[in-house]
């Protein structure tokens, strides 16, 4: 299976980077191919330009955005990994989405009929964030985020949405918590994509 892991966080020592090392490990050692974009390391630009937008219209990008559009094109699965800040994307990854998932890549109108076209890939999100998951649910703020990325983003541009984990008070996590949410993340990709590549063997 061939894996994008699109990663965005500065801190190298941060608990989302070691989420994402985990899940790379486990991937590597199962025998995927795996591609790893660091939004951060790549000094991607978030911000979506005047150029950018008269592109979109004529179905022209620049060469960036065209490297990142290639790589989510070659990807069976596309695992997004990133803190919750704001209660959103950090800006880094929003520009990215702004960017990269453009009209006539990720989506396009037929006759006023709005149609995903990432049809037929998968997509694992993992997020942390401070709150407890407790106190999002008693103001809502779990759907909220479910709202505006699952469906507002991803679904919305045809992917196929197997798992999205919420790490809370990530900020202060034990040893046992981390320990947990790695065997939950291990737990999707395996139950997932060791039956297929069993069924791709037969």
């Amino acid at each position: 299976m061939k894996h994008l892991i699109i990663y965005a966080h500065p801190n190298p020592e941060s608990l989302n980077s070691h989420l994402k090392d985990t899940l790379l490990e486990y991937l590597q050692h199962v025998d995927n191919e795996v591609v790893v974009r660091d939004l951060y390391q790549l000094h991607f630009d978030p911000t979506l330009s005047l150029e950018d937008m008269a592109g979109q219209r004529k179905g022209e990008v620049s060469q960036d955005v065209k490297t990142e559009q290639d790589y989510i094109t070659w990807a069976d699965c596309i695992t997004i990994i990133h803190p919750i800040w704001w209660t959103g994307l950090p800006a880094i990854m929003k520009g990215y989405i702004d960017r990269v998932f453009s009209y006539g890549f990720a989506y396009r109108y037929d006759k006023g009929v709005q149609k995903g076209l990432l049809t037929g890939k998968k997509v694992v999100i993992i997020n942390t964030h401070g709150k407890s998951n407790a106190e999002y649910k008693g103001i809502k703020m779990d759907k909220a985020l479910s709202l505006t990325s699952d469906t507002g983003i991803y679904a919305y541009s045809g992917l196929d949405i197997l798992n999205h984990f919420f790490f809370d008070q990530a900020d202060r996590a034990t040893a046992e918590n981390i320990g947990v949410w790695e065997r939950e993340i291990i737990s999707t990709f395996k139950s997932e994509f060791d039956i297929a590549i069993i069924e791709s063997k037969q």
